[in-house]
């Protein structure tokens, strides 16, 4: 069998003169390009000429051949696409649609919904059509329904513009290794996905709301994925303190190598009696967690190892979570893929 690389029209289904007379006779631009391609690649043309000369991809071409040979010149043609032509087209309104949907305050709206924006096309633009046309349009704009991320409004953003500086500074020093710091709670109740699920059947989690929970403290090396945890009830001052005792006998001091460790900014970090050892702090801008690829780290934790878990006990908590944990200690690379600094 011929692998896709070795891909190759079939010249037993249609002679070179077969194909001229149904390109002549071809009924589109799209059948007569389809047709064109193939008598060239029977020709003898390399299917990367053929790609170019067409302006297709390659998987375009392999398709066009794959349907030549299973069906022939008649494969090749396209048929026009049945139902009814729109009342309205899309490229009539374009101009006046694309406004409003990019900022809804001109149409006297925060946001859109498809039932909203159907009725401001049909009561205030006097366009007849169904809401399902409007779905359509939306996709073929490149509108999706997505859930806006939270974003603080006390962010300086002459802060974090030097903050970013400073990284790409200490990221480019050789002499300089990068930690990422931050805590995390892990909720004992499972935390559920989306999954398919036919129509009128529902699908549930099952939860205790006992609220059990659990927090952890890490710390994470983006540039070798190395990655340093404990597992505790709670966060302040003295369990922090535990935290950079452990760390520092677990990750110790290399001569003419700096060790900055970057937290945000809460209080116990910033404690007066905090004993640092060799790791030197750095504190991330005000409301900047997106700064910090830790918070990265977390999420993946969570959504491979506590999406529809549910923890009977506490120690079954600990146990998931100690073995989450492993996994990623275990593999350094894919720690570091996830903790990448974005700059």
């Amino acid at each position: 069998m011929l692998r896709s690389t070795e891909l190759h029209p079939n010249a037993e289904n249609a002679t070179l003169e077969e194909l001229r007379v149904a390109m002549e006779a071809a009924p589109n631009r799209r059948s007569y390009i389809r047709l064109n391609a193939v008598r060239s690649l029977l020709l003898g043309l390399p299917r990367r000429t053929v790609c170019a000369q067409f302006c297709r991809t390659d998987r375009m071409v392999r398709l066009w051949i794959e349907l030549f040979n299973r069906g022939g010149i008649d494969a090749l043609i396209t048929r026009p696409k049945p139902g009814r032509p729109r009342k309205v087209k899309l490229e009539r309104v374009r101009d006046l649609l694309m406004p409003v949907l990019e900022n809804p305050a001109q149409a006297g709206q925060v946001h859109w919904t498809g039932v909203k924006l159907h009725g401001y096309l049909k009561e205030q633009l006097q366009i007849e059509l169904g809401y399902s046309t409007t779905i359509r349009w939306l996709h073929e704009l490149n509108f999706h329904l997505r859930v806006p991320q939270p974003w603080p409004e006390r962010q300086n953003e002459a802060e974090r513009q030097s903050f970013l500086v400073d990284l790409r500074r200490l990221t480019e020093d050789p002499t300089v290794q990068l930690w990422f710091s931050d805590e995390c709670g892990v909720e004992g109740d499972p935390r559920p996905r989306r999954r398919w699920v036919q129509p009128g059947k529902r699908r549930t989690v099952p939860y205790l709301g006992d609220h059990i929970r659990q927090n952890v403290i890490g710390a994470v090396a983006p540039g070798s994925g190395r990655f340093f945890s404990l597992i505790v009830d709670g966060v302040d001052t003295d369990v922090f303190q535990f935290f950079l005792d452990e760390m520092a006998h677990a990750i110790p001091a290399q001569p003419g190598l700096r060790q900055i460790l970057i937290l945000d900014n809460a209080s116990w970090h910033k404690s007066a009696r905090i004993h640092w050892h060799h790791f030197e702090p750095k504190f991330l801008p005000g409301y900047s967690p997106d700064f910090n690829p830790i918070e990265r780290f977390w999420l993946r934790l969570k959504a491979d190892w506590f999406y529809d878990f549910i923890a009977r006990t506490p120690e079954e908590l600990t146990e998931r979570l100690c073995l989450a944990l492993k996994s990623f200690l275990d593999q350094p690379q894919k720690t570091a893929s996830i903790c990448s600094i974005r700059k």
